[in-house]
């Protein structure tokens, strides 16, 4: 496909002149020759037809070159601009260049200095749009690194993140537990003209309900008693760029009523103030609920929720694109493989068969921590299913869930199958890395708060673990 042709905008308010340069140029220079009489037209015509360099007159009726340089700087940035000036006008053309023009010729013309300059100009425009292109390729691998995948439905996840990072509305990120949906998020974020700002990450089921308050709006002195000073709350943390409010279904219906009113208002009232505070902050939240029977049940703001569904998203379940399975586990296999300064492992044809069909209830964040466990304790090069945690001797094996809680209903089968599995995995976990809390939520994929959580539902004290204890 024959690339477009590069677009030169002349500015003149001698149309002799115009039709000269127009005549002569197009051909020499293999571009489409546009032409302008004044600098309000030329703007006019850069709103409708962009192109990649301007001939601009210095001195013309109404608003002069100058004027246009400044306007075109501001609106166009990538528009290279030619100055043309008369013999007696260089200090007028140096000012023009220190402004951010590429260049100037003088009046009258040399021909072939014309051509060569104008070239040279072409070039500069498109070196700075290829640059532009790969800047922005960039920036959509960064964005997009963590999030693997090639299966028709992960396409569908990258066009929706690309289409909603253009706005600045609330988006609502829905999928079950481990699919990605903060590093979709971050995403978003990456993709937005708020990158370069704070994003801001809330695990809300994380936080207790009696501080979340005052960690989302923050505090004044003697707003209560421990309140020793000021501080921020995590939207004005978040000023000019994103607030991420993870798993926002599990949030209590007080929090959600001053939630709605920040969305509303775009304003927050930190405790014990009496002035509310402008923030300038887009709202990104998550969840895994049914938000649907939640407002059904009186759990959940039915006016929250379609203010939060401005732009939604669903993050499809892992069993739902297996395809997309061998790509994430090469792809955890170089990661945690650097991380943990085990590379160059790789997996066994039986695991990889494993893996295929395993139901992977915790979604990706599941497979990824099978692939750690692997890594870890797997010997050598290869990776095997009793490694990984998959072995017919693990709880996950159906025969072990058969023979040991068939006799209950289905209830308490499952609690008593994730009782199982949280004491043996996190016991496990903690053993290995002495009882510390910290190293061992980096290690299995957790926030700190998160896997502390965890560690108290169902008893297991990270202290027992450590040396001398």
């Amino acid at each position: 496909m024959e690339a477009a042709r590069a677009t030169l905008l002349i500015v003149d308010d001698e149309r002799d002149m115009l039709r000269l340069l127009q005549r002569s140029l197009e051909g020499e220079l293999e571009c489409e020759v546009k032409t302008a009489s004044s600098g309000e037209e030329a703007l006019s015509l850069l709103e409708e037809v962009p192109a990649e360099v301007a001939l601009l007159d210095m001195k013309m009726g109404g608003i002069n070159g100058l004027e246009v340089l400044e306007i075109v700087r501001r609106e166009h940035p990538w528009l290279t601009v030619v100055m043309m000036t008369a013999h007696g006008c260089v200090e007028l053309a140096v000012q023009a260049i220190k402004e951010g023009a590429y260049d100037f010729i003088t009046k009258p013309f040399d021909h072939e200095a014309v051509v060569w300059t104008l070239r040279k100009a072409l070039e500069r425009s498109r070196l700075l749009r290829e640059n532009l292109r790969l800047q922005r390729r960039f920036q959509q691998h960064e964005a997009f690194q963590d999030l693997v995948g090639r299966s028709p439905r992960m396409r569908r996840v990258y066009e929706t993140i690309q289409m909603v990072a253009k706005t600045d509305v609330t988006v609502l990120i829905t999928g079950e537990s481990g699919t990605g949906k903060d590093l979709a998020a971050r995403a978003v974020h990456a993709l937005s003209d708020r990158r370069e700002r704070s994003f801001v990450a809330v695990n809300c089921p994380a936080v207790p309900e009696s501080i979340l308050e005052s960690e989302l709006f923050g505090y004044r002195r003697g707003a209560f008693t421990h309140a020793t000073r000021d501080k921020k709350g995590l939207f004005q943390e978040a000023q000019g760029g994103t607030i991420f409010l993870d798993e926002i279904g599990d949030i209590h219906t007080t929090i959600q009523t001053k939630l709605l009113r920040v969305l509303q208002e775009k304003e927050i009232k930190p405790l014990g103030d009496t002035k509310s505070i402008r923030v300038d902050v887009r709202a990104i939240a998550s969840t895994n609920r049914n938000l649907a029977e939640k407002i059904r049940l009186g759990e959940f703001r039915e006016d929250l929720f379609y203010r939060l569904n401005v732009l939604s998203m669903e993050l499809p379940p892992l069993r739902e694109r297996r395809e997309d399975i061998p790509l994430l586990v090469s792809h955890f296999l170089e990661k945690h493989g650097r991380g943990l300064n085990r590379p160059g492992k790789r997996v066994s044809q039986e695991l990889m068969a494993r893996f295929s069909s395993h139901p992977w209830e915790g979604n990706v964040r599941e497979l990824e921590n099978a692939v750690m466990r692997g890594i870890l304790f797997a010997p050598d090069e290869e990776i095997r299913s009793e490694h990984a945690g998959l072995g017919d001797e693990e709880p996950q094996s159906p025969c072990l869930v058969e023979n040991n809680v068939q006799g209950l209903d289905y209830r308490d089968a499952k609690e008593e199958v994730l009782n199982r599995f949280h004491q043996s995995y996190f016991s496990r976990l903690l053993e290995e890395t002495g009882g510390n809390v910290t190293r061992a939520a980096k290690r299995c994929g957790l926030e700190r708060q998160g896997l502390q959580q965890i560690l108290r539902r169902y008893g297991i004290r990270a202290d027992r673990f450590r040396s001398g204890s």
